[in-house]
Order: C-alpha cells, then structure tokens, then sequence
C-alpha cells in the first residue's frame, strides 16, 4: 500500500476521531412566541453553548412549536431520546408527571423568594422521580413570572369571574377558578390570543411578559395581577445522553445551565415589573410594546383567598391525583416543600 493511501486512511481516522469527539445535542425550546425569556435567554445560550459550557458541543436548537411538537409531550420526547435536551414546561407536562405541579401549586408561590426556595426543597424528589420513570435527569428550574388574570370584559376581582371561560395552563388552576363559577379551558399559548379576540375564551392566565409577547392586550381591556403561580419550567436531559458524558463534562455541561437558570431568576423578576408597565402604557416600559389595559388593584381579601386556597383546594387535590401514580408523593411534599411552610 503506497503512503499517499496510508496518509489518506490516517486522515480519514483522525478526522473521525475528531468528529466523535465532538458532543453534538439537540435541544427543544420553549415556544417561540412565548417572551424574552426564550429568546433574550434561552436561545442565545444554546446557540452560543460550546463557548457558555467550555464543551467541544454543537446544539441543534429548536423552539417547540417551531419543531411541531405539543409541549405536552416533553417528557415523552426525552424519555424516547428524541432530544438531548428539552425545556420542559411545567404545567403543561405535569399532565403525563403529576409531582411537577408540586413545585407549583396555586397558592404556594406568593414571591420569587418563596418560589426559589420551595423548588429548591422539592428539586431532589422530583428529579428522581423523573430518571425513574422518564429516562430523564432534572438539570434546573426557573420562573417564567407571576401567572395573573387578563379579561376582555372588565373585572374587578375573583368574584367577576364567574360564568367566564378562562385559559389555564393546568389543573390545579382550572380547580381553582371553577371555584368562582369559572370554567378553565386548557389552550396552546399560541392559540389564546385570537381565541381571546374571538370570544372563545373571555379570560386568560399569564405572565405579563409572556402576554405582551403574544399580543393579548389587543384582545383584553383588563390585568388583574393577582398572582397565581410563577409557572415553573425547568430543563432536563436524557439520562442516556447524561451518563455517555465523562464527569468533568457532567460538571461542564451543569454548571452551565446552573448560570443560565440562575440569569433566569433574575431576569424573570425584572421582566415582571417591567411588563406590567408595558401592558398598561407606562412610559417607562422599556422591553415590551406600549398597550393601555386598566390595572386593577388586587383587594386583600382576594389575596388571602388565593393563600388560603394551596391547603383549603391545590394541596388536595393535586396530592390525590400524585398519590395515585406515586403513593409517596404528598409525603415527600410535606417532608419537603411542607417544611418550609411551618
């Protein structure tokens, strides 16, 4: 065999050494449309994830409704492996895990301090329920922002909802609308905002970020900030992706998203105030676009009905439905989450 051919085959080894080297993910995002947290945050990052991460990586990142993939089905997508790495909308996925409600239950999360540190007491139980039984290993979580009310008829409290169809984001909030004679409707974020305009809904619940995004001033008069929960989401990984990764780019590859998630936080809170103003014409919104929605003052006694619901309603009812699938969900809550509440 001459050395040209020997050269040649040399090189071809080595360029395939150097390509397997190389760990190349794909990445579901959250949706495109959703806010600046996806796309002020969240895509950059993974575009950017070799140099974030000190990884040899590449990510071929997509947002999930860009993918066409319903954001229900996160789970299901990395428990097949059919994405590395997903972000994982809460709500929306607890439909097929129930125990991610308990991050965030209606009631439970009156500040992103609260939020913080419940789900930093409830994040070891979730993620090993989810490597059980998902394939999936939790990396983090963060809040999208305070979920508050948006009606195109003008309302002035929770007892204005009743006989309105309001978008929720899950079942623990459609229970607790329904206690104001409310019925909640399970929507796409990308279909809330012409159902709104068309009257198929007459009220939806977001944050005002997310909102301002998706336009759903033109089709609303009022905010009620009155909030409900700060839609936890979070990012998991395959577990088969995870364990094909050497410790040090475990580290890597963690540390990472632990910077991201921890930008999050921040920037979720800043997005809040910030949109608020926004979405009501303040002329000292500076992120979203100017609308003139009426911002109704939130009553204290609608404040201590929201609080009094996580133990009078959310806790229940949601402990029932986990505890059918996970006879030691509420007792993991309450050693958990529950003791930082006494």
């Amino acid at each position: 065999m001459s050395r040209r051919i020997l050269f040649g085959l040399a090189a071809s080894v080595a360029m395939t050494c150097a390509q397997a080297d190389t760990l190349s993910l794909k990445v579901l995002g959250q949706p495109a449309g959703s806010g600046l947290i996806q796309q002020q945050k969240e895509q950059p990052f993974f575009e950017n994830f070799a140099k974030h991460s000190g990884l040899d990586a590449t990510v071929q990142y997509l947002p999930v409704d860009v993918a066409g993939i319903p954001d229900t089905d996160a789970l299901r997508v990395l428990q097949g492996g059919l994405f590395d790495i997903v972000s994982i909308r809460g709500s929306q996925a607890s439909r097929d895990e129930p125990i991610l409600l308990g991050f965030d239950l209606v009631g439970l999360n009156a500040s992103f301090e609260e939020g913080k540190r419940h789900t930093d007491a409830f994040f070891d139980t979730v993620d090993q329920r989810l490597q059980s039984n998902f394939n999936t290993k939790l990396l983090g979580v963060w809040p999208a922002g305070p979920q508050v009310i948006f009606c195109k008829p003008e309302v002035t409290g929770l007892k204005d909802l009743a006989g309105l169809k309001i978008r929720v984001g899950d079942q623990s909030v459609a229970n607790f609308v329904a206690g104001f004679g409310a019925t909640g409707v399970p929507m796409p974020f990308g279909e809330v905002q012409q159902a709104l305009a068309r009257g198929v809904v007459e009220c939806a619940i977001t944050g005002p970020a997310s909102a301002n995004s998706g336009g759903w001033p033109e089709a609303t008069t009022t905010v009620l900030p009155l909030a409900l929960q700060l839609a936890i989401n979070g990012y998991g990984i395959n577990l088969k992706t995870w364990n094909s990764l050497s410790d040090e780019d475990k580290a890597k590859l963690q540390g990472a998203i632990d910077t991201l998630v921890a930008d999050i936080w921040s920037y979720s809170e800043e997005l809040y105030e910030d949109a608020l103003r926004c979405n009501t014409g303040d002329a000292a919104c500076q992120h979203g676009t100017l609308y003139k929605l009426k911002l109704q003052p939130v009553a204290d006694a609608d404040l201590a009905i929201v609080k009094e619901a996580l133990t009078a309603k959310s806790l229940p009812v949601w402990a029932e439905q986990c505890n059918a699938v996970n006879p030691s969900c509420e007792s993991d809550w309450n050693a958990t989450v529950g003791a930082q509440l006494k």
